[in-house]
């Protein structure tokens, strides 16, 4: 029986009067890869981004109920700089910034005060390799991110996210932006990476769910409907909805 990483509680989220998430509960197990699937804008990618508090940017945005990452309660007066080198985000697009490959990996580690090139070498190194790309970069590392492919620059960003040494990954539609080679790449690196880290995934890709996920949840209209082991979840839904998702008669 795996741990608890994010123990979820009646969750619920406004946008002004918006109600995008309604009484969410669920529990994240540590170091295995949870998968939410489900329609466009039914809340995947808000609750995502509950867990590391991107949405404290948005305006009108109100949030009740407990989100606790090993048991301690991340709105109650953790710090958010602290949380979110603790869950790392890889987005939809990749956005590497625009400067060196080097300084991209760097760029997270010399914000938390590392400074001494030995120290950041390693990390650059530790990362790309972490993120299975520093045989194609380790000449390169001088050269600007932004001249490298889409697959590529996905890769860079997740080797970014890994410097800083969180405990968790969130990844928005990861794979939606590249082609199917880079997507199986990036597969194969998540499936490497929940030896070490917990892996939360949103994805439109019913296929990369059942590939790659050990739990998903089905979202529908602000609720989760499902949440279960992968397989028992594809192979004999409990909910006449998920059903209907996962088989493509809506959706």
């Amino acid at each position: 029986m795996s741990n608890i990483k994010f123990d979820i509680k009646n969750l619920n989220l406004h946008y002004g009067k918006f109600h995008a998430l309604k009484d969410v509960n669920m529990e994240i197990p540590e170091k295995q890869i949870t998968a939410f699937i489900g329609p466009s804008g039914c809340g995947k990618s808000t609750f995502l981004k509950c867990l590391n508090r991107m949405n404290d940017l948005v305006e009108g945005c109100n949030i009740t109920g407990d989100v606790k990452l090993d048991g301690e309660d991340i709105f109650d007066g953790m710090d958010v700089n602290l949380l979110r080198k603790r869950v790392g985000m890889v987005f939809q697009n990749p956005n590497p910034f625009p400067m060196s490959v080097y300084d991209n990996i760097a760029y997270g580690p010399r914000t938390h005060g590392i400074h001494s090139k030995e120290k950041l070498d390693e990390i650059v190194e530790r990362s790309l390799k972490q993120a299975a790309i520093w045989d194609e970069l380790k000449d390169r590392l001088k050269k600007s991110a932004l001249g490298l492919s889409g697959g590529q620059q996905q890769r860079l960003c997740i080797a970014r996210a890994l410097a800083v040494e969180p405990e968790v990954l969130l990844m928005d539609e990861p794979t939606s932006a590249l082609d199917p080679i880079s997507t199986s790449k990036i597969e194969d690196l998540a499936m490497e990476l929940k030896h070490d880290y917990t892996i939360i995934m949103v994805t439109h890709n019913m296929q990369q769910a059942t590939r790659i996920a050990d739990k998903t949840a089905f979202f529908l209209l602000g609720q989760v409907i499902e949440f279960d082991d992968t397989e028992k979840m594809f192979s004999k839904p409990q909910d006449k909805r998920t059903e209907d998702y996962i088989t493509g008669r809506f959706g």
